[in-house]
């Protein structure tokens, strides 16, 4: 009997202090759906319960900016406007649709899951948790996140704007980046959801985010449920999140070759293992450590000696990268002529 009245205590000291007691979770609820249904902007995904167009957008906006996915989503929903259009689709095709968005990993198994809906499910897009979070590029967020907004089915959802608003509505202090720090915060997005609405609430949530509780300079005098966020009473919100590690770059240094015939450029399409698979690049001699001589050296062991005038003097046009994954390449480029223009076209 000791034992229970020591948990029961627990218990009624955590809601005497507010946070996730039945009344601040009945209290966020109202104060959020009723922001959301005024404030809500206007995106075409929004304006239909459909999975399969839920889909599509959860993917586009991974790592993209709404603004910049609005055009994207309209053409490609257009062109492929159901899951066995899509599953028909030629790979290139996918793929030219997504030039622009990046990450082009996340449209290859855009494709790779609708054929595998349209194998496994007759083209239907799957109810069940289980199976959504079954298909390639679907993780517990977006499965969450489809099934919530389209069937409002009870789940929760955590990615970069819920993990920021979560945090500083409980004060949560420890690093988000870590699984005991990624675990608290889906407790918290499990233990705050609605008993309906539970898609509008997600939404909300991520809206708010987006819109108001933002990284830096939030607009916490307009925010909806301010008066039940821990971290703006306690003057925390500039310090919640905390800071993150950064993430450790390797280094990769390449060399790429611009062949030319006239105005037409050699191109080749990466293939299936490769970085960049399914995309189209200039010839490369591969990785490199000592990027000046090593590189004059594959390239005209591989391609022959650049013509005078054309990349010889320097051994190289230009040298560039991009962060883009855990393997930024540092690429440097060279160009010749081929030797024998008169031959045949390229195919």
């Amino acid at each position: 009997m000791g034992h229970m009245k020591i948990i029961r205590h627990m218990k009624d000291r955590r809601s005497a202090n507010g946070m996730l007691s039945a009344a601040w979770r009945r209290s966020l609820s109202k104060s959020l759906l009723a922001w959301f249904k005024l404030s809500a902007r206007d995106l075409p995904w929004r304006r239909t319960r459909d999975l399969y167009a839920i889909w599509i957008s959860e993917i586009m906006l991974q790592q993209t900016q709404v603004a910049t996915v609005v055009p994207y989503f309209e053409r490609f929903v257009r062109r492929f406007p159901d899951v066995e259009s899509l599953a028909a689709a030629d790979e290139h095709e996918v793929l030219k649709l997504w030039e622009g968005l990046g990450y082009y990993r996340r449209a290859r198994q855009l494709h790779a899951a609708a054929q595998q809906i349209a194998g496994e499910h007759g083209g239907q897009f799957p109810t069940s948790i289980d199976a959504v979070r079954s298909l390639p590029g679907i993780g517990r967020y977006t499965a969450g996140a489809i099934l919530s907004i389209g069937l409002d089915q009870r789940l929760p959802i955590l990615e970069a704007n819920t993990i920021r608003v979560l945090s500083r509505l409980a004060a949560y202090r420890g690093d988000v980046n870590s699984g005991a720090g990624r675990q608290r915060l889906w407790d918290i997005a499990e233990s705050i959801l609605p008993k309906s609405d539970c898609g509008a609430f997600n939404q909300g949530l991520m809206e708010l985010g987006s819109e108001i509780c933002t990284p830096r300079s939030p607009a916490c005098n307009t925010c909806p449920v301010v008066a039940l966020c821990a971290a703006h009473r306690k003057d925390l919100v500039a310090r919640i999140p905390g800071p993150t590690k950064s993430k450790n770059y390797q280094q990769v240094t390449e060399i790429a070759v611009v062949i030319r015939r006239g105005g037409n450029v050699l191109l080749r399409q990466c293939q299936r293992g490769e970085r960049w698979a399914g995309l189209s690049k200039v010839c490369s001699g591969g990785q490199v450590e000592r990027p000046c001589r090593s590189a004059d050296r594959r390239q005209r062991a591989r391609f022959g000696r650049p013509e005078r005038g054309v990349g010889e003097s320097a051994g190289h046009d230009e040298t560039w990268s991009h962060p883009i994954s855990d393997y930024p390449p540092r690429v440097r480029s060279g160009s010749c002529l081929t030797a024998r223009p008169n031959r045949e076209p390229w195919r």
